[in-house]
């Protein structure tokens, strides 16, 4: 996936990252998320108006009352999956509304009466009072919609707790504002489209199941707003927080399922030329894999730079010398004013391979960690299962001995001697291993986290998120 980095409205950013993304897509043996791929999986748009899709019902139902009730069912399907794309607020639920009435009225007229309750639920899941128009409805039916509202009103709930990392944002389920953050809510168990919005802010659109005693969510409105799909897959900066950055573009990445991420920007040093740079990222690990970068002027990446910038990104070489890196691992554009090797070729052997022992060390002290926190686990159920034994054997202790005769009473005896055993080696292993990977952990480099960890509180207490590829 190839993200830009800045001003997400620069015409200059954005040329060269879709010119960069285009010759990257280019290659053969590369397979790349497209612009409108990326638009699609974050930020699914309806290619039609309210309007458009007001006249599609209205259309809908002039065929229920003539009759062609299939007809009537395939309009409405159609027009409620453009609906959920709509952006949220009182239009979008309006509609939704509509479409889910016809459809149930539609539904009860085909006698499929589960399809028909199912619509009729999907409103009044959100909107328990809602009443159906005497003008419009039939009595029998407008009898059968408030039996449901009363079965539903006798249905357990489950609570959905909403908070954000900006405070006081709108919480819209399938397009109804139903509150402000921190926001706990009862509702009936089921599948709930869930947007944030604070302002110009907007999360992004999320299916969320709800279901068991509780459903927490912290979303990260800060960062979801932060990013953007047109004109070009882009993440907004302007503080110049280059680790946070690509923290957010790694946690983007695993977010749509890609193994690198590839964010490129326009680098403007107080003094001295402009360069259109690429940094690659591993998804996976979090970890920076190279860096490159050629100079720019004007909107148009010179011709020979861009394809050997390309090179470079995915093979750590380039034949071409417009394609620079200083050999102590500093892009020039993070040294201004220092001298400049100009017409070096781009060799970044070095720099993967620090990378790698970085990586390698990061690795090491994961799997020591989590092979400590299992041992530690599994000294745990054996502890549990050595309880039951003692509990069956102080039943057949005489007087707190144990008779020769009693042969299950020795076999228990025997069964708690070796689970002792075992007990003790996770307990030393385990607290040996959790030792090891903090030493190494510690020993490690910094370098991206291959997690994002949100956090969010407010007077009731705190929530955490944690986001990666595990």
């Amino acid at each position: 996936m190839v993200i830009a980095d800045g001003d997400c409205k620069d015409a200059e950013l954005g040329s060269q990252a879709k010119a960069f993304l285009d010759a990257l897509a280019s290659r053969p043996e590369q397979e790349t998320l497209s612009a409108a791929e990326f638009g699609e999986r974050l930020f699914p748009q309806a290619n039609k108006s309210y309007e458009d899709l007001q006249r599609q019902l209205e259309a809908a139902q002039d065929q229920f009352y003539e009759g062609r009730n299939a007809r009537a069912a395939q309009a409405v399907d159609e027009a409620l999956q453009q609906i959920t794309r709509l952006p949220v607020g009182d239009m979008r639920w309006k509609l939704f509304v509509d479409a889910q009435l016809l459809h149930g009225l539609n539904y009860r007229t085909l006698g499929k009466v589960k399809e028909s309750d199912a619509a009729f639920r999907s409103v009044l899941r959100l909107q328990p009072e809602y009443t159906l128009d005497p003008d419009q409805f039939a009595p029998s039916l407008r009898q059968s919609f408030d039996k449901l509202k009363r079965d539903l009103a006798r249905t357990p709930r489950v609570k959905l707790s909403v908070k954000s990392t900006l405070p006081a944002a709108d919480v819209y389920l399938d397009g109804l504002k139903v509150g402000q953050t921190p926001l706990t809510l009862d509702v009936i168990a089921g599948t709930y489209d869930l947007t944030l919005v604070k302002g110009t802010a907007t999360s992004f659109p999320r299916q969320v199941q709800v279901q068991g005693a509780d459903t927490p969510l912290l979303i990260d409105v800060a960062y979801e707003s932060s990013v953007s799909a047109n004109p070009f897959p882009c993440i907004t900066s302007t503080d110049g927080n280059d680790e946070r950055t690509l923290s957010h573009a790694v946690r983007l990445g695993g977010t749509l399922g890609v193994e690198e991420v590839i964010v490129v920007r326009l680098e403007r040093t107080s003094s001295g030329p402009k360069w259109f740079a690429a940094t690659v990222l591993n998804v996976e690990g979090g970890q920076k894999l190279r860096e490159g970068g050629f100079k720019t002027q004007g909107m148009d990446a010179p011709s020979e730079a861009l394809p050997a910038l390309v090179d470079f990104v995915t093979t750590g070489r380039s034949p071409s010398n417009l394609v620079v890196m200083n050999a102590n691992g500093k892009a020039p554009w993070e040294q201004p004013g220092s001298a400049q090797r100009g017409g070096t070729d781009v060799n970044a052997s070095n720099q993967l391979s620090s990378s790698r022992s970085a990586s390698g060390l990061r690795v090491a002290s994961y799997v020591a960690l989590g092979a400590g926190v299992a041992a530690l686990g599994g000294a745990g159920v054996v502890r549990l299962m050595a309880q039951k034994d003692v509990n069956a054997l102080e039943k057949r202790l005489d007087n707190g001995r144990i008779l020769s005769t009693d042969r299950e009473a020795l076999v228990l005896r025997d069964s708690l001697a070796k689970k002792s055993n075992v007990l003790n080696g996770l307990l030393v292993g385990g607290g040996a291993a959790v030792a090891t990977g903090a030493v190494l952990f510690l020993l490690s480099p910094s370098a991206p986290p291959p997690v994002s960890v949100g956090l969010s509180t407010d007077g009731e207490g705190a929530s955490a998120t944690l986001s990666g590829s595990f």
